[in-house]
C-alpha cells in the first residue's frame, strides 16, 4: 500500500454570517431558529425553511440532538433552500431540547441541501469533525469565527 492522500467529505462554505457566537435562546425552539437564521442571512434558504426544521422537531421529538451537547438541526429540502449550506450557532447558556441523553445543547449546526442525497456529503463531513470528542466544547468555547472554522476543518487523512 502507497501513502496517499484520501478524498474527506467536505462541508458548504461557512460564510461569518452563518456563525452566531454565544447567542441567547430561552428554548429549543429559538436556537432552532438562530441557526435557520443564520442559513437565511447568507443566503442558504428561506424564513419558510426555518420554520419546517422547527416543524421536524415538533413532528419528530428530539432526534436532531444526535450527540451530547450537540443539535443538527434540519428540514427536508425544497424550494426554500436556494443553496446548500451550514449555520453553527453556539449558546452563552445550554438549553434543553427534551433528549433523554444528549441535553442540554451548546452547539447548534443547522444544515439546509437542495436534493434529498445531498445531504450525505454534508454529514459524512460533520461525522468526521465531530468523531473527535472534544469538538463539540471546542466550537462551544470558540470565541471567534476562524476558530469555529478550524475546527470544522479536518486535517487531510495520509493511508
Amino acid at each position: 500500500m502507497t501513502d496517499a492522500t484520501l478524498p474527506t467529505p467536505e462541508l458548504p462554505p461557512l460564510a461569518d454570517r452563518a456563525i452566531v457566537l454565544r447567542a441567547r435562546a430561552d428554548d429549543w425552539r429559538d436556537a432552532v431558529r438562530l441557526a435557520g437564521d443564520a442559513l437565511v442571512d447568507c443566503g442558504c434558504a428561506t424564513a419558510e425553511y426555518t420554520d419546517a426544521m422547527i416543524r421536524m422537531v415538533d413532528d419528530h421529538g428530539p432526534y436532531i440532538v444526535i450527540a451530547p451537547g450537540l443539535a443538527l438541526a434540519h428540514a427536508r429540502p425544497g424550494p426554500e433552500v436556494r443553496r446548500d449550506g451550514i449555520s453553527v450557532v453556539t449558546l452563552a447558556t445550554p438549553v434543553a431540547f427534551g433528549h433523554a441523553h444528549n441535553d442540554p445543547v451548546r452547539v447548534v449546526v443547522g444544515l439546509a441541501v437542495h436534493a434529498p442525497d445531498a445531504h450525505l456529503t454534508s454529514v459524512a463531513a460533520l461525522a468526521n469533525v465531530f468523531n473527535d470528542s472534544s469538538a463539540i466544547a471546542a466550537i462551544a468555547d470558540a470565541t471567534t469565527r476562524d476558530e469555529v472554522r478550524a475546527i470544522l476543518t479536518p486535517p487531510e487523512v495520509v493511508a
